[in-house]
């Protein structure tokens, strides 16, 4: 449930809700938007809190919040969450473009694509050092050292790192080089990770799984939030359906309906999406036309050398001619896309 406070309401009652809500077994969230303040309740007996938290002094009104994800929800938050990242933002004005390999293979690879998408305007750098992948046998990541090139990279062209973590123990260890914690599709419902991502702060970008509903979606973000980190960015990837044309199906509906369900920034990947660069153009056109906050492609300087998912990613002069794309779409959308280049 909701508890909306009076704007004029002091830090002092402010403070002897959250106290009462903690003695009713309620976890509080606070929120301060510009028109009200509000403070967000998990947990404890609704029906049994909501009249004694009325008569409190500063309480305007209390609101039961009717969806089964609670703190990631429109009616918890009317506005949309701008998740920053250091001086970047994303959910804002700007539209948010990463872009890089699918995974770190060499420190040369790596500096080619980051400087290639630097130049085209990206402002985030992706690439994988720890990799799930679906045979055993396939290339699994170069692990901390990686991690290390991305960090490296990131010195050379002042992009943001997004990056995956595949295990709860290694968060620590993945949050100290990462601008942003990225939870692939097979490991949205790993919900120990997810609780362990939720315990530090840096953000995180939880891609939707593959067979997964919105609301399994949405209520694998509430298991970030509920663990107190709400810096958390969706990201629709393609779910699997009946069609073998396309490695997955793009849910472009996907974007809309979540953004009317919650605040949260969502993003689109043409490139998992889809598997064939041919068609990442004109997937990320139509997810920044259904209001999509940012794009995520893959870019590999030599696709048919790449050590994963090469078939689906784009070449630096690809990608460079889809972000001139993007820029008018996004001017019609009210938004900006950056192109001005990051590095010489």
């Amino acid at each position: 449930m909701i508890v909306v406070m009076d704007l004029h309401s002091t830090e002092e009652q402010i403070k002897k809700v959250e106290e009462r809500l903690e003695e009713l077994g309620f976890s509080s969230h606070l929120i301060r938007g510009v028109e009200k303040i509000v403070i967000g309740a998990v947990g404890g007996n609704r029906e049994a809190a909501r009249e004694r938290l009325e008569l409190l002094p500063g309480v305007e009104k209390v609101v039961p919040v009717m969806a089964p994800y609670k703190i990631v929800s429109r009616e918890y938050q009317e506005h949309g969450s701008i998740v920053k990242v250091g001086e970047l933002s994303i959910g804002g004005e700007e539209i948010a473009v990463i872009a890089g390999p699918c995974a770190v293979e060499s420190r040369e690879t790596l500096l080619s694509a980051a400087q290639a998408v630097a130049r085209s305007g990206a402002r985030f750098l992706r690439g994988g050092a720890f990799k799930p992948r679906t045979s055993p046998y396939s290339f699994q990541g170069m692990r901390e050292e990686g991690l290390e090139i991305l960090a490296w990279a990131r010195e050379k062209t002042g992009l943001k790192i997004v990056t995956e973590v595949i295990n709860p123990q290694d968060v620590e260890l993945v949050a100290s080089y990462a601008d942003i914690l990225q939870i692939g599709a097979r490991n949205m419902q790993n919900f120990a990770l997810l609780k362990e991502v939720g315990r530090q702060e840096k953000p995180v970008l939880l891609k939707r799984g593959m067979s997964a509903t919105i609301e399994e979606w949405l209520m694998a973000a509430e298991y970030i939030a509920s663990s107190g980190n709400s810096n958390i960015i969706l990201c629709e990837r393609g779910i699997r359906t009946f069609e073998t044309y396309t490695r997955n199906t793009l849910d472009v509906s996907a974007v809309p309906l979540v953004k009317q369900l919650s605040h949260l920034p969502v993003l689109v990947d043409p490139s998992h999406s889809s598997g064939n660069w041919k068609l990442v153009a004109p997937l990320a056109l139509a997810g920044l036309a259904a209001g999509a906050d940012g794009l995520m492609i893959e870019v590999h300087p030599n696709p048919a050398s790449a050590l994963s998912d090469g078939p689906q990613s784009l070449t630096p002069a690809h990608f460079h001619e889809l972000m001139q794309k993007l820029a008018p779409l996004a001017q019609l959308m009210g938004r900006s896309l950056r192109q001005e280049a990051l590095v010489s």
